[in-house]
């Protein structure tokens, strides 16, 4: 597979890839020093994890620092002003840095010169600040390199037996021991507060450098964790990939194949005769005509699209069909790196579809005349619950008009007819006369109301039968495949539905409560809706009728449900349902009514399907009630504009 990132000799250099060449330098640099410390390191120190090979080399450097150190100190020692205390420091710190790098050379563990290291710092400081004539020598900067260095070099715990000693030295020993020593005058409380203060210093140093420890180590565990969970994954999917029956390959940007699981293999072999050989095209051994769609294919997949293909070709005079999905892989920079295919034997779904295809075709006659006889059915039961509802309304209408108190307005016309000669005295005297205005008064308000009342009843009756006139024509272009939909308030569509069943509610003694949450207006076919609303109110009307008891009542609740959706929930405490009949509740042509067709929950339930919903029942059993849930999708906006 060819770089996409090379730059072309006699190009210029961007100036976002100056600095990073510009650093090969100090990169080359780096390695030419790591390889030279790597000298003092055995064969195994060499082959250790790449933080013990850090650590390692890391030891070499001290040690050879130390050494240098010493050097200077025994060449400077005609002139030193402690003679008898830098030579010996200095002897004794420069052959055991030696031996520390030749175990470091021979061993394959590093722990032992590191402990040889470390307790040879911690002595010849010790060393040093005993036998110094300098009063501040213990709190001396450089100590606090001992704690940070024995805990990198041999952990927390050796550190720690370490550190402490030498703290106790420089805090407890050294104090003591000048002060007793030394005639001169000197402050004691100050030398005793910097030794200690120095003494917890390093015990501080010691626990910071264990806790970055600890840290670390928890890091490291995690990434060791993390890698072993990627080769488990990596396994797994490798067993996932050569187990299935799919067809897995991927090729290069050249048509190179460069793996295929073994599904592939076999699918090659049993088309072409032979195995597909990686590093060879794909599509080498295929016919030139089918070479130029492959290809086709491929550069349309290189330039971003998903492509999906399915290829036939006739074996045993069986026509197979495979599915083959070109998913392309991209760099970091956006260029091709090659492409994944995806293949799936659909021969047995190709053969299943044809004779799905004539079944459904042979299949349609019959169902168009069961569609006709259902919209028969459906047109005539949902009439015929909105014409009771107009029926009950136009009696009201009729009882209401003749029970209008027209009587004592027209017997007040005439008693003013008889006094119209003498109005002022009949109005001032006669006591009839006194009560009119009062009466008309009264008279005029109850008509009013009367009016109003019969205003509400007359659009009652035209809602009915704009109902009426809607669901005719819904069924007459039942063909099509959805109904108006329209942006419209559930809770103002229930409370239509309420009005058109009051009355009878009103004549049962039936009580609604209404436990209405606060939900957005939603895209909806209102008139399916109403359809399916006036149903449940009357089979929960009939259920609270056959049930006898007392206190009768419908619930309607609205509110949202899991997964943007709407739930609408029609609960009465009527008779309830038995168990053995919920199953059958919403088939064709079941009911439990001596008067019933058992289409109405029939219809119900698919149109609630038509519009992505679903209409479910719920009841304890016989006497318990029964709750029947609508669930429609929240939808407020056309997904189509």
């Amino acid at each position: 597979m060819s770089s996409t990132s090379t730059i072309q000799a006699g190009q210029a250099i961007p100036e976002a890839v100056r600095p990073h060449g510009q650093g090969r330098w100090s990169q080359r640099l780096g390695g030419w020093i790591l390889t030279r410390l790597d000298v003092f390191l055995s064969e195994p120190l060499r082959q250790a994890p790449p933080e013990d090979v850090v650590r390692c080399r890391l030891l070499v450097c001290i040690s050879l620092g130390l050494l240098l150190i010493d050097t200077v100190l025994l060449a400077f020692l005609p002139v030193s002003p402690q003679p008898w205390v830098h030579g010996p420091v200095a002897l004794f710190s420069f052959s055991m840095n030696t031996a520390a790098l030749v175990m470091l050379r021979r061993r394959s563990s590093h722990e032992l010169s590191a402990l040889l290291v470390c307790s040879t710092i911690a002595a010849t400081f010790v060393f040093a600040c005993v036998t110094s004539t300098r009063a501040f020598s213990a709190s001396h900067a450089g100590s606090m390199l001992l704690p940070a260095m024995s805990v990198y070099l041999m952990g927390a715990r050796l550190g720690f037996l370490l550190t402490v000693p030498v703290a106790l030295c420089v805090g407890l020993v050294h104090p003591f021991y000048f002060l007793t020593r030394l005639p001169e005058p000197i402050n004691a409380a100050n030398l005793w507060l910097v030794d200690i203060l120095a003494a917890l210093c390093m015990m501080g140093i010691w626990a910071v450098s264990w806790l970055h420890t600890a840290a670390r180590n928890q890091a490291h565990a995690a990434r060791e964790q993390a890698l072993r969970t990627l080769r488990e994954s990596e396994r797994k999917l490798h067993s996932l990939i050569e187990n299935t029956e799919d067809l897995v390959c991927s090729v290069d940007t050249e048509g190179r194949l460069l793996v295929a699981n073994s599904a592939m293999r076999r699918a090659f072999r049993e088309r072409y005769g032979r195995e597909p050989v990686p590093g060879e095209s794909l599509f080498a051994a295929a016919p030139a005509e089918h070479q130029e769609g492959w290809k086709r294919n491929l550069e349309k997949a290189f330039s971003g699209q998903r492509v999906k293909y399915e290829d036939t070709h006739v074996r045993g005079g069986r026509t197979l069909v495979t599915d083959l999905s070109f998913n392309p892989v991209f760099g970091e920079d956006g260029q091709p790196l090659g492409l994944t295919l995806f293949g799936r034997d659909i021969t047995e779904r190709k053969e299943s579809e044809t004779k799905l295809s004539e079944m459904h075709r042979s299949l349609l006659d019959v169902s168009r005349h069961a569609g006709m006889a259902e919209v028969a059915t459906g047109l005539l039961h949902n009439v015929g619950n909105t014409l009771n509802s107009v029926n009950v309304s136009a009696n009201l209408v009729t009882d209401r008009i003749r029970g209008l108190r027209v009587g004592g307005l027209v017997r007040s016309v005439e008693l003013l007819r008889e006094h119209s000669g003498d109005l002022g005295t009949f109005f001032s005297t006669d006591p009839r006369g006194l009560q009119l205005p009062a009466y008309l008064g009264a008279l005029a308000d109850q008509l009013t109301e009367e009016q109003q009342a019969l205003l509400d009843e007359q659009r009652t009756l035209t809602e009915g039968l704009e109902h009426v006139k809607s669901i005719v024509s819904m069924q007459q272009e039942h063909a099509r495949f959805a109904g108006m939909v329209e942006l419209m308030s559930v809770t103002r569509l229930i409370d239509d539905a309420l009005r058109l069943q009051s009355v009878s509610f009103t004549r049962h003694g039936i009580q609604v409560r209404r436990e209405y949450a606060n939900v957005p207006p939603i895209l909806l076919d209102r008139h399916k809706l109403l359809q399916i609303i006036l149903n449940l109110l009357s089979n929960a009307r009939h259920a609270l009728i056959d049930g006898g008891l007392p206190d009768k009542c419908i619930t309607i609740r609205v509110e949202p449900a899991a997964e943007d959706r709407l739930r609408i929930q029609v609960s009465d405490n009527g008779m309830g349902i038995p168990a053995e009949n919920q199953a059958r509740l919403f088939s064709q042509g079941f009911t439990t009514k001596k008067d019933g067709h058992g289409f109405g929950l029939h219809i119900s339930a698919l149109s609630a399907i038509e519009m992505a919903g679903s209409l479910m029942c719920e009841s304890e059993g016989s006497g318990k009630g029964a709750t029947f849930t609508i669930e429609l999708p929240m939808q407020c906006e056309d997904p189509r504009i």
